[in-house]
């Protein structure tokens, strides 16, 4: 089951979040209003090709995440290649009584999410993200503090992700009980949860590691344009 993480991305789209797909059987990627990411099915020329292909002159940045080491056909450029980790639950870490109020979401709590996500930058997020899955939300005086849900799933595993707190209520454990809600809900769901962070990260990664995370494996990131 993990060779589908090796191509994270091409899994998801190709499984369970395919009402969001756009391409063939070679290469596909989101909705670009959704989400910027895409994937080829494999480093063929074919596939490759196509991937090309998806991706136009004048698009916005495309998102390439991968196990696997990245290939560029002749006409796709890097912006920004990086070193990331994914990790997966090894085990789960009941939250405490004492944790925050956290709530589902909604539709009318988009704009302070995008708002948030912008402040925060915790990744790619557009008003259209949260369609990928579940958010939930911690809110101080009326105010939305933190967030957290889930983006890639795939057959057998789901990514938490969105994680961000505001910078006027960090160290209060926000996103750590964020995380841990969500992974229960997963649980609950039948699936594994993982999450990805930049390999240089590692103040999240030990954070990680102690709400019940491992490395798998080391994941390559490229943010790739269209040659004009």
């Amino acid at each position: 089951m993990t060779d589908l993480l090796n191509r994270v991305v091409w899994s998801a789209l190709a499984t369970r979040q395919g009402a969001f797909s756009q391409g063939n059987s070679l290469a596909r990627r989101f909705d670009p209003l959704v989400s910027p990411f895409a994937a080829a099915k494999d480093e063929s020329n074919e596939s490759l090709a196509a991937l090309e292909e998806l991706i136009l002159p004048g698009d916005d940045p495309v998102f390439l995440l991968q196990a696997d080491e990245i290939r560029l056909p002749s006409g796709l450029a890097a912006e920004k290649t990086a070193l990331g980790v994914l990790m997966i639950e090894k085990i789960a870490v009941a939250s405490s009584p004492e944790d925050v109020e956290i709530r589902p979401l909604t539709r009318a709590d988009v704009p302070e999410m995008v708002a948030l996500a912008e402040l925060t930058k915790p990744g790619p997020f557009t008003n259209r993200t949260p369609e990928l899955g579940t958010f939930f939300g911690v809110r101080h005086d009326g105010r939305l503090a933190a967030m957290g849900g889930t983006r890639l799933n795939l057959t057998g595993y789901r990514e938490i992700s969105g994680l961000c707190t505001h910078p006027d209520f960090q160290g209060r454990g926000l996103a750590s009980a964020l995380t841990l809600h969500v992974a229960a809900k997963i649980r609950a769901d039948g699936d594994t949860p993982f999450l990805h962070a930049y390999a240089d990260n590692h103040g999240a990664i030990a954070l990680y590691r102690k709400l019940g995370f491992e490395i798998w494996n080391e994941v390559n990131v490229a943010v790739v344009r269209r040659r004009p």
